[in-house]
């Protein structure tokens, strides 16, 4: 295979958009990074303009919702990529396991980021946080606090709204279920809340949100950043004055948090560039830009967040390792399947 320049043509149906963020100076010294990124520009622009101006190191993004691991894997040791960003944690599982990441050693990250939201080797990283929760129904649901156990008590039932199982938040979820319940008490679990189902698992957080403003379930399962975005959107913004955020298990072990995150390249050929990327990304400046951006939770202690997020109340997360939580995605998936989850609750 002969190697490509970075910014080359790419096939439209993969690759989205290509954005070169350029250092101050054309002829920096501090040479440049490689960016595969499953984040939109709109949200890294500031981020690496910052990380350009405060070391000179030229940040070349590559943006696309999909095929970026695949892409990675096709160009093998030719590959130009430094880092791979990703939206959620399934794609650095994904990433991992494809051969496409590399284990790094940094003593600024293992100091800034919690051991439970990066892999033990050093192959991946937790960049921003969030948390899988309930937007109740402020008319309907007085009830102050839950549990994700609670979702299948049969007081719920016709009260649910929830995307498909099969989706990676989901999956994650259910994994997490796994883990704390055993696969056996999971599957009861998973089942009781398909019985709770007001109708078919669709759409996404949002629209099981719109479904609760509109009276056809009372709880919506969803991630935290969804209200942000609701709340900014005028369409929407009625959706989120509706209901209110519960973290399920904020009382016992803790709500599930799923992340944003950050790997660097198997054949990176910037490694020092890269680690260095990663280690302003996990720089307190960096993590309140990062994270009140999209509406997310800073992963490093400390960090403030925005007064939209502070609003929804503190989150006690769940500490079981993410790294546990993958290994039994597989198995969450063949639970849902097993169960007919998406089938709904009369099937």
């Amino acid at each position: 295979m002969t190697s490509q320049p970075f910014l080359s043509s790419t096939p439209v149906r993969t690759i989205a958009l290509m954005l070169a963020i350029a250092s101050p100076s054309p002829a920096s010294a501090g040479g440049e990074v490689n960016i595969y990124s499953y984040r939109e520009p709109k949200l890294m622009e500031p981020l690496l303009k910052q990380f350009t101006d405060k070391t000179g190191v030229k940040a070349n993004m590559i943006f696309a919702s999909s095929g970026l691991i695949e892409r990675m894997t096709a160009e093998g040791r030719n590959s130009p990529a430094d880092v791979i960003l990703t939206n959620e944690s399934g794609l650095l599982f994904q990433a991992a396991s494809a051969g496409v990441t590399q284990p790094i050693t940094s003593p600024a990250l293992e100091k800034a980021i919690p051991a439970a939201l990066r892999d033990p080797s050093g192959h991946w990283f937790g960049l921003t946080k969030r948390a899988r929760v309930a937007y109740v129904s402020k008319d309907r649901v007085k009830q102050p606090a839950l549990t994700y156990e609670e979702l299948a008590d049969p007081k719920w039932k016709g009260k649910i709204c929830i995307r498909s199982g099969q989706h990676t938040y989901n999956i994650s979820l259910i994994a997490s279920m796994i883990a704390h319940l055993g696969e056996d008490k999971a599957e009861v679990w998973l089942s009781g809340v398909k019985a709770n189902l007001a109708r078919k698992p669709a759409g996404g957080d949002r629209e099981a949100v719109r479904d609760v403003a509109a009276g056809q379930c009372d709880i919506a399962i969803g991630n935290t950043y969804y209200m942000a975005a609701m709340q900014a959107n005028p369409e929407q913004k009625a959706w989120a004055d509706s209901v209110r955020i519960v973290f399920p298990g904020n009382e016992t072990r803790g709500t599930h948090v799923n992340i944003s995150g950050v790997a660097v390249a198997a054949n990176a050929p910037n490694k020092a560039n890269a680690v260095a990327l990663l280690e302003f990304l996990a720089s307190p400046q960096a993590q309140t830009l990062y994270a009140n951006a999209n509406g997310e939770y800073p992963v490093v202690e400390g960090v403030a967040v925005s007064d939209t997020i502070n609003s929804w109340g503190t989150p006690k997360p769940d500490t079981l390792p993410l790294a546990e939580i993958g290994k039994l995605r597989k198995k969450a998936s063949e639970l849902v399947d097993k169960v007919r989850f998406d089938q709904g609750p009369n099937s």
